[in-house]
């Protein structure tokens, strides 16, 4: 196991922090996200000694390589790994679907989890991590006002909710907070969240949209006092943790390929749905590590901030966010950019120079904050494009793609809107390889939730097909469920941090008496 630290992105000094410490506060306390001091390189033969381990294994070695065994021991590291995988419906927890074999598409299943949702990948692992360090902490504590507790606090648009509530319910010592805008959410995504019965869980309604929720928990992160008092921690994408969960599903897919194909020098590509970056940074440190991925292309809808950056080099969040069939990916600040930016300034802009780099993209996130734009140098912009690519897809392609994939497949396979934005980008990405005779690339898509979870766009593009039924083709029982379900929802009437600490608050006041 390494002896691996962190750092802060906007930091002009190198203050390492532990594994636990990134963990447990979340985001750094100058407003940075935390990396760490050093990716990891594998060495040349890890394909031939890793293609075949399982998930779980996987995810062990690659978790070794960023979690000193002095933090988490190396039988306590796979026990944590064996629990948070042990929720899966899948017994390869993300298995690889084979989409059209002629064309070498993959499908990445990645909602075998509690929730169905591609964040259960991460969150089941960091509700265990969290779990972890109290108890230790905690540890012949049995007074209940010296116990150290956390009080979690994160923003959705739609799945994190639901896969963080399900990862923290009955958590003993932290008590859980989700901020969602009020209708922007698909209905069984808020029946998943707020039918929960564990008096852990909160969930909050804000009548705003998801950037707005998010700035709260940000300006609620910032606030010393409020952070102190009730110890805030982060489970959002901002969350180290998630990102490195999330690295092991690359490593599994590409080795699943492989195999498939009978080709150890496959040309694969990921193709990822893309909101707040956070599943695609991921691919990025998996690259970095020595995945030898082609390309990272990400897929985005109207709201194509992460596209207009990669095609102009302006990163720029004017504009309100735009409603459209895939609502997770309904965002202006995608806040995991920040993190690829810190690589991208420091390697391009700073001669490798860390401090440099972060007092650079601290300036960069206060012009943004204040000026809504930023403009990277072309030296930036350049080096991103050698990684990643990029394409916009809109609603009415959402739909053309669910429908185009449900008569091509034999077995009339259901795709989610989010899944179905990555298919598309893919379908333009091998017209484009056909185009210039490219015949050697592979592709893999991430699709990242359960169909079910979104009737409404499904139904539209499905319901012409004659022997199409929603509820016998695409809803199963344990989703069906939660209809008859009762909720629990705090409404905030307005987008305002004070009124939504002054909730959190009362609630916290309530769970103590208890």
């Amino acid at each position: 196991m390494s002896s691996q630290s962190y750092r802060s992105t906007r930091s002009a000094a190198d203050q390492a922090v532990s594994f636990e410490e990134a963990v447990m506060t979340g985001l750094a306390r100058d407003g940075g996200l935390f990396i760490p001091s050093q990716i990891p390189k594998l060495p040349e033969d890890f394909i031939s000694k890793w293609k075949d381990l399982s998930f779980q294994e996987l995810a062990y070695e690659i978790m070794s390589h960023y979690i000193s065994s002095s933090e988490i021991s190396g039988p306590e590291l796979k026990d944590l790994v064996d629990r948070s995988y042990s929720t899966f419906r899948a017994k390869d927890v993300t298995p690889v679907k084979v989409l059209d074999e002629s064309k070498g598409l993959y499908l990445l299943e990645l909602f075998h989890g509690p929730t169905y949702a591609f964040k259960d990948v991460a969150l089941q692992f960091v509700g265990n991590l969290f779990e972890f360090f109290l108890k230790r902490r905690n540890a012949g504590i049995e007074d209940p006002a010296k116990r150290e507790n956390i009080t979690v606090v994160g923003a959705t648009s739609g799945d994190t909710g639901s896969a963080a509530i399900y990862g923290l319910r009955g958590k003993k010592d932290v008590s859980v907070f989700i901020l969602y805008p009020t209708g922007r959410i698909s209905p069984i995504q808020e029946q998943q969240m707020t039918t929960v019965e564990d008096p852990n869980v909160h969930t909050l309604s804000v009548n705003g949209t998801f950037d707005n929720c998010q700035d709260i928990v940000k300006m609620i992160f910032g606030d010393k006092e409020f952070n102190e008092k009730h110890h805030v921690a982060a489970v959002n994408s901002i969350n180290w943790a998630r990102i490195l969960a999330q690295i092991t599903y690359y490593f599994y897919s590409y080795f699943q390929v492989l195999k498939a194909e009978n080709n150890d020098a496959a040309k694969i590509r990921f193709v990822v749905p893309s909101g707040n970056f956070g599943d695609i940074l991921a691919g990025y440190y998996a690259k970095k590590m020595g995945l030898p991925a082609d390309k990272l292309i990400i897929a985005t809808n109207e709201n194509d901030i992460l596209d207009r950056f990669l095609k102009t080099g302006r990163y720029e969040s004017s504009g309100d966010v735009k409603a459209t069939f895939s609502p997770a990916m309904d965002i202006l600040i995608s806040s995991n950019f920040e993190r690829l930016l810190w690589y991208l300034v420091r390697d391009n802009m700073t001669n490798g120079d860390d401090a440099k780099a972060g007092e650079t993209l601290n300036e960069w996130m206060v012009q943004l904050k204040t000026t809504h734009s930023v403009v990277a140098p072309e030296s930036v912009t350049a080096a991103a494009r050698v990684d990643f690519d990029s394409e916009r897809v809109d609603d009415e392609a959402t739909i053309q793609t669910i429908k185009a994939v449900y008569s091509a497949t034999p077995d009339n396979y259901v795709l989610d809107p989010h899944t179905a934005v990555g298919i598309a980008t893919t379908f333009r990405f091998v017209a484009k390889d056909k185009q210039e005779g490219v015949t050697d690339l592979k592709y893999i898509t991430l699709s990242t939730a359960h169909p079910a979870k979104f009737s409404e766009v499904v139904n539209k593009a499905l319901l012409s097909f004659p022997e199409y039924c929603f509820d016998d083709d695409v809803l199963n029982d344990d989703l069906r469920s939660l209809a008859t379900k009762e909720k629990r929802i705090l409404l905030i009437d307005e987008a305002c941090k004070e009124k939504v600490k002054k909730a959190i608050e009362e609630e916290l006041a309530k769970e103590s008496k208890a």
